[in-house]
C-alpha cells in the first residue's frame, strides 16, 4: 500500500541518520584505526540484519538460499561492506570530513561511467558534461580552502575516497540484478564481510581490546549508517508514490552532514567546500537529466 505521508517521513529520518555518520566516523576514527572500526560496525549491523529476520520469522528462508546466491553474496560482501568501508574509513582518518563526505558523494556519476562499460548504455553529451562537472567538483573540494594557490592537499586520502566510490557503483550493479529479498542480501552480505573483516583484523594484528569510549561513535556508526538506515530507506522506497521524488530527498544529506561537521567536530568550513559540493550535485543532477531524457 502506498502512502506518501509514511514515504516522506521514512525517507527524512534516514537522511537525517545518514547526515551525522560523516561526524560519527571522525569520533570513531579519533580512537580507531579503520580495521577496528569496520570489525565493530560490521558486527552490530549483522545483529541488526538478524534480529529483524529472527523479528520476520523469515531466518528459516536461508535453507532456501540456492549455492549460486551463496557465491554472489560473498561477492557483495566483500565489495560492501568489506571493501567499501575499509577504504572509506582510512580515506575519513586523512581527510577532513567536510572533504571526504562529499568527496564519496561522487558515486552517480562512477555509477553512470560503469553503466556504459558493464551494461552496454550509451554515454551522451550530457554524461560527459556530467562528469566534467563532478570532478571540477573535486578538484576545488580537494584545495580545501587554497583555490588561490591550487594544490590537492592529501591526494592518497581524496584517492581513496574516489576509489571507495568506484567499489560501492560495483556492488550496486550486482545488487541491481539480484532479485533476492533485500534483508536476505544484506544479512548474508554482512555475514561474509564479518568474514573477512575478522580475518583481516587477526592478520593485521588488529584483533585487541578497544576503551569503552570508542565503542558509542562505533557502534552508533553500524546501527545507522550501516543497519537500520538502510531499512528504514527501502520503507520509504516502497511507500513511495514516486521513488524518484524520494531518492531525491538523499541530496539534502551532504548539506546537513555540514552543520553537523561544524556544530559538533568544530571544522572550520572551507568556502572550496560548499563549492565543490555544489559543482558535484551539478553533475550528478546533469546526468540524472541524461537518463530522463534517454
Amino acid at each position: 500500500m502506498k502512502s506518501p505521508g509514511k514515504a516522506y517521513t521514512y525517507a527524512l529520518i534516514t537522511v537525517l541518520f545518514w547526515s551525522t555518520v560523516a561526524t560519527a566516523f571522525k569520533m570513531a576514527l579519533a580512537h580507531l584505526n579503520n580495521i577496528q572500526l569496520l570489525v565493530i560496525a560490521n558486527f552490530v549491523s549483522l545483529m541488526v540484519f538478524f534480529s529483524m529476520l529472527v523479528f520476520r520469522n523469515t531466518l528459516s528462508e536461508l535453507k532456501k538460499v540456492a549455492r549460486s546466491d551463496w557465491a554472489l553474496s560473498a561477492l557483495q560482501g566483500f565489495f560492501n561492506p568489506f571493501a567499501y568501508y575499509l577504504i572509506l574509513f582510512k580515506a575519513y582518518s586523512l581527510l577532513p570530513a567536510q572533504v571526504a563526505q562529499p568527496a564519496n558523494f561522487i558515486w552517480p556519476i562512477v555509477l553512470m561511467l560503469l553503466s556504459v562499460s558493464l551494461l552496454g548504455q550509451p554515454l551522451r553529451f550530457q554524461g560527459i558534461l556530467a562528469l566534467l562537472i563532478s570532478f571540477a567538483g573535486v578538484v576545488v573540494l580537494s584545495s580545501q580552502g587554497q583555490l588561490q594557490h591550487f594544490k590537492i592537499v592529501h591526494p592518497f586520502g581524496l584517492s581513496l575516497c574516489l576509489l571507495s566510490s568506484l567499489i560501492w557503483s560495483l556492488f550496486w550493479i550486482f545488487n541491481m540484478k539480484d532479485k533476492r529479498n533485500d534483508l536476505i542480501k544484506l544479512f548474508l552480505s554482512f555475514a561474509f564481510s564479518m568474514l573477512y573483516i575478522l580475518i583481516f583484523a587477526a592478520l593485521t594484528h588488529n584483533l585487541v581490546p578497544v576503551k569503552s569510549s570508542a565503542m558509542l561513535p562505533a557502534v552508533y556508526i553500524g546501527l545507522f549508517e550501516m543497519g537500520i538506515s538502510f531499512v528504514l530507506w527501502l520503507k520509504a522506497l516502497q511507500y513511495a508514490v514516486s521513488t524518484s521524488k524520494i531518492a531525491n530527498l538523499i541530496y539534502i544529506t551532504p548539506f546537513v552532514s555540514l552543520l553537523f561537521i561544524h556544530f559538533v567536530l568544530h571544522e572550520q568550513l572551507y568556502y572550496t567546500s560548499f563549492i565543490g559540493l555544489c559543482l558535484i550535485l551539478g553533475g550528478i543532477y546533469t546526468g540524472q537529466i541524461k537518463s530522463n531524457g534517454s
